[in-house]
C-alpha cells in the first residue's frame, strides 16, 4: 500500500482527492491529511484517512508532521482565496512542504496548480489576469521550487473549476496554450492516476474538459 500525504483536502479539489483515494474498500493507500482547522477532522476520519494539525505556513509543523513516517507520495492542492491577504499558502505554505518534503526522503511529489501559472498564461484572457495574476505568480514560484527541489514531481495546472459532478471528459496536455472549464471531481481523477503513473514524472499539464474549453483549438493529450 502506498503511504500518501495530503494537504489542501478540507475543501474543493484536495477534498475530491481524499474521497478516491479511499473510495476502495478496504482502502488501497494509506492517507495522511494536514489540517489547520479540526472542524474538517470528522468526516476524513469518517473517510478512512488518519489526520495531523498544522499550519503550512510554519516550517517545524509540517517537518513534525512528517518527521519519521514512511511516505511515498505528497500531495498538495494549497491554496489561498483571491480575498485572502498576508502570507498565502500558494507559495510559502508549498515552498514549506516541498522542503520538508526533501528531508523526510519522499519519493514522488505532486502539485496542483493553475492555468495561468509559467508558460500557460498565454492561456489566460487579459481580464482573468488583471484579477488573478498576482495569485499566479505565487503558484509559479511554488513551481519553480519543486522543479528545482530534486524530488520527483507532476505539477497539474486545472482550468477554471467547477463543483459538479465528474463528466469523465477530463484531460491532460503538456500544451500551455489550451483553457476551459473542469469539474474539480475531474481533477481529482487526473490527480490521482498521476500518482500511480510513471509517465507524469516530471511533467507539467494543463487539465482542461475536452468539452468546454475557452476556444474549439486542436491540442494533443497526454496518455497516462
Amino acid at each position: 500500500m502506498q503511504n500518501i500525504f495530503l494537504a489542501g483536502s478540507s475543501r474543493g479539489v484536495g477534498r475530491e482527492i481524499a474521497k478516491l483515494l479511499l473510495e476502495n474498500e478496504p482502502p488501497s493507500v494509506n492517507l495522511l491529511v494536514l489540517l489547520r482547522n479540526p472542524t474538517y477532522a470528522v468526516e476524513l476520519e469518517a473517510l478512512g484517512a488518519k489526520t495531523v494539525f498544522g499550519d503550512a505556513l510554519n516550517p517545524a509543523n509540517l517537518e513534525v508532521a512528517l518527521h519519521g513516517r514512511a511516505i511515498d507520495v505528497v500531495i498538495t492542492t494549497m491554496g489561498g482565496l483571491p480575498s485572502d491577504r498576508g502570507e498565502r499558502a500558494d507559495c510559502e505554505g508549498n515552498k514549506n512542504l516541498i522542503d520538508a518534503a526533501v528531508k523526510a526522503g519522499v519519493q514522488k511529489f505532486v502539485l496542483v496548480s493553475s492555468i495561468g501559472s509559467g508558460n500557460s498564461v498565454v492561456a489566460i484572457a487579459p481580464q482573468v489576469l488583471q484579477t488573478l495574476g498576482a495569485i499566479l505568480k505565487e503558484k509559479e514560484k511554488a513551481e519553480q521550487y519543486l522543479v528545482a527541489s530534486g524530488l520527483t514531481y507532476t505539477i497539474i495546472r486545472p482550468g477554471g473549476l467547477k463543483s459538479e459532478v465528474a463528466t469523465g471528459n477530463a484531460v491532460l496536455t503538456e500544451d500551455p496554450t489550451v483553457a476551459g472549464i473542469i469539474h474539480r471531481a475531474d481533477v481529482a481523477k487526473l490527480v490521482c492516476d498521476c500518482v500511480t503513473s510513471d509517465k507524469a514524472n516530471n511533467k507539467v499539464f494543463s487539465a482542461i474538459d475536452r468539452n468546454m474549453l475557452f476556444k474549439p483549438v486542436e491540442f494533443e493529450t497526454f496518455d497516462l
